[in-house]
Parts: C-alpha cells; structure tokens; sequence
C-alpha cells in the first residue's frame, strides 16, 4: 500500500501576505482523498525523530541553537521563516516522515511525504524555508542502518539543491543530481555529483528529454539502492520563485517518467514534494496531486 506522511502540524501559521504558500499542505490531502486517490488508510501520522538520526546529516552546534531558538538575528533571517519552537517541531516531524518513508519505501516500493524537500539546508545553517534537509537524514539513515549502499538523489526542484551537495560533497555512497533553473536562486551555487542547469524559459521538450536520457544512464552507471526524489512543482511556467516554463502535462509526464523507471528497475523511492509557487493555488494542489496518482497507478 502507498504510505503517505501527513502531520496537521505541516500547515505552519505565517503573517498575513508571506509569499510561502503554506495553506496547500491543508488542501492536497483534503484533494486526494476527495477524489478517492488515497484512503485514510494511506496516511500515516510521523512524530519526532531521535536526534542522533538529524546529527548524522546537521552540525551539533547548529541544530542545539535551531531547537534552542537561539540562531543569530541573521541566521534566522535567511530561513524566511519566523523562528518559533512549533516551527522547528514542524521541521522535526518533517524529517520524521522521511525518515519512516525510507522503511515504507523498502517495503513497498514507493514512500510519499505531502512536505519536505527541504534542500537549501546546509549541515551547518538553513536557507531559504529550509531548516533541516529531510532527504539528507533520510539518506544517512539508511546508509547508518546498512539499508543501502549507494543512493541517487534527483532533485527536480527548480531551484538547486545547494544544501544537499554541501551535505554530500565528500561521500560518495551518495550521488547528488540536479536538474534546475540556470539564473535562479541560489544565486552562488554549490556543486552537486551531476548538474544541469537550464536556460531561462526552457519548455517541456527540452526538459523532457534532458531527463530521459539522463536518468537512465545515471541507473546504469550507478546502480543505487535507494532514491530520493525531491519533486518540485515550482518548474511551472507560472512559478513566480521559478525560471522555466513548464506546462502541467510536462511536470505530470516528468513525475510518470521518474516513478515508471524507479518501479521498472526495482529500486526504491521516497518522494518529498518540494516547492511550488504559482499565484493560483489551485493550480500549485493539482500539479503535486498528480505525483500522487501516478504513484497510486504505477504502484497499486
């Protein structure tokens, strides 16, 4: 069965006007389980992770000040976030339902989480409505507890995943993959496993098969146990953060791609949603719904 995790506490109050669009983890679940693509029963509820599990990807000093709330006033400033103790609980049980993903995941062959993607965390600071980087301490879970040898992690956000590749940059049982938005934010970026980065207003076509031929080769070369895919919707030609000029077929037909050649080759996925930024909310809950009914498809 998918597993899908989903705590009340991913919707995060923020001040009247903040441009985090923090109402549409409230509404994707309310969405798919309208529509009948997912049942009660796919949901489970994550709680807080041992903190070892977070110290193997974050520096001590670093995550006792976050927990603490005791950042510098320009540390805070560069999450985006006002700092409050429920916030950093929320990024905790983020990275929780990560974490119990990669288990679910194992099991089923797919695991979902309705938020995270948190990968402008650096081990040692957060940026960019990015604390703690869920897919990093769910990867160094499974490779602590000898659940896997060699990861891939595809990031498809339209904006690099500069914190991860800092993370990685000196272990090689994790191969960093980046397919993102050439002028877009981080402006100084870091150097993952495999960059690409793409021209300003690049279309499906060309994203399309940049991806297609990629991947494969990538699995080839590699041969992972274990993916991470970090599944952005912030691609869209609509995204106000974004650069590229993706249609919602084409980041629908990106999403079947990935899942199809994950479920095709046997090897296990997490999926974590990512950003998305488009001024119409409908259209931010229908683009990540989609990832989740074709997860239902490919794997059910």
């Amino acid at each position: 069965m998918l597993k899908i995790a989903y705590h009340p506490i991913y919707k995060h109050p923020l001040p009247e006007g903040h441009r985090f669009p923090m109402i549409k983890y409230e509404l994707l679940p309310q969405q798919l389980l309208y529509e009948g693509t997912c049942s009660v029963d796919n949901f489970f509820e994550p709680s807080f992770p041992e903190d070892h599990h977070i110290l193997a990807a974050h520096d001590d000093n670093y995550y006792k000040n976050l927990v603490g709330l005791q950042l510098s006033k320009s540390e805070a400033r560069k999450i985006g976030f006002p700092l409050s103790e429920e916030l950093v609980k929320r990024e905790r049980i983020i990275a929780d339902g990560t974490i119990k993903g990669c288990d679910f995941a194992i099991a089923n062959g797919i695991a979902m989480n309705i938020a995270g993607g948190t990968h402008h965390a650096y081990s040692d600071r957060g940026e960019a409505f990015c604390m703690l980087n869920d897919q990093a301490i769910g990867a160094k879970y499974l490779l602590n507890h000898k659940l896997a040898e060699k990861i891939l992690i595809v990031d498809l956000d339209v904006h690099q995943g500069n914190g991860t590749a800092e993370i990685f940059q000196t272990d090689h049982s994790v191969f960093t993959f980046s397919i993102h938005g050439k002028g877009n934010y981080p402006f100084k970026k870091e150097i993952s496993d495999l960059d690409i980065p793409l021209e300003k207003g690049t279309t499906d076509d060309e994203y399309l098969s940049t991806l297609k031929k990629t991947l494969p080769e990538l699995l080839e070369h590699l041969q992972p146990d274990f993916i991470f895919y970090l599944c952005g919707v912030d691609v869209l030609e609509s995204d106000k953060l974004g650069t590229l000029s993706m249609t919602l077929e084409g980041c629908k037909e990106r999403d079947r791609f990935v899942l199809q050649t994950c479920h095709d080759s046997q090897i296990p996925v997490q999926c974590s949603m990512g950003g998305g930024y488009s001024p119409d909310i409908k259209i931010i809950v229908e683009a990540h719904a989609n990832t989740f009914r074709l997860a239902k498809d490919i794997y059910e």
